[in-house]
């Protein structure tokens, strides 16, 4: 079935665009000098999320996650960041899922912060690395006891015959464990880092003349550019 949307309006009179705020609100344009430190995308990506947060977008650290199979076949999925700083976006996953056997076969990743609401968008590209054991089990102190135990049941990605049969699965764990017990990091599971050699801000504008930002790392120096939308 094909679904047809009607198009927006045209473009309106010369400059219109460039005075129409989008729905972030903000009237000023998105430019790249709003970009700078070291590296250049940090403050304004910390910036946009806790303004996402502040706007109670839903899960705003919540990303779409491209990752490559061996055989070249894309596949992306909606993780949770839970960390980013000058070295990169870090998630954690079951390193047996789809994602983690995409990610040893071929190491690079992309990831788009989504905050559709506020007509804002981010996304990042780079080589991924798994980060230290320390920081996983840092991370999983961390989490709560629910989620260990989900985590600890689940083989993620691999198939099974029924809901019914999940959730026995998961009570067994939590039997094993019992109420007190620590839950242990399984030894499957840990954590992810994009080290970006590309960050993209988009801004949405008035009939679709958009504004988009990038970042490229070229030669261990970061470049800045406006691109066409």
């Amino acid at each position: 079935m094909r679904m047809a949307y009607a198009a927006s309006g045209g473009i309106g009179r010369r400059g219109s665009g460039d005075q129409a705020a989008g729905a972030d609100g903000v009237k000023d344009n998105l430019d790249p000098i709003w970009l700078a430190g070291d590296p250049p995308w940090l403050e304004l990506f910390g910036k946009w999320l806790h303004e996402a947060v502040d706007a109670s977008i839903p899960e705003p650290n919540a990303m779409v996650l491209g990752t490559i199979d061996a055989a070249g076949h894309p596949s992306t999925r909606t993780v949770l960041c839970k960390g980013v700083d000058a070295g990169g976006v870090t998630f954690f996953t079951s390193y047996e899922s789809d994602k983690g056997r995409h990610l040893d076969a071929v190491p690079h990743a992309a990831v788009t912060f989504p905050w559709i609401a506020m007509e804002r968008q981010v996304h990042f590209r780079g080589p991924v690395t798994k980060v230290p054991a320390e920081q996983t089990a840092d991370y999983w102190t961390k989490r709560p006891r629910g989620s260990q135990l989900s985590a600890f049941a689940s083989e993620q990605s691999a198939p099974i015959e029924s809901r019914g049969a999940l959730e026995d699965k998961a009570a067994a764990v939590e039997a094993r464990f019992g109420g007190e017990q620590q839950v242990p990091v399984p030894a499957h599971w840990g954590g992810y880092v994009i080290e970006p050699v590309e960050v993209e801000f988009w801004q949405g504008r008035a009939n679709r003349l958009h504004n988009r930002v990038r970042c490229t790392l070229v030669d261990a120096r970061w470049a800045v550019t406006r691109l066409q939308p």
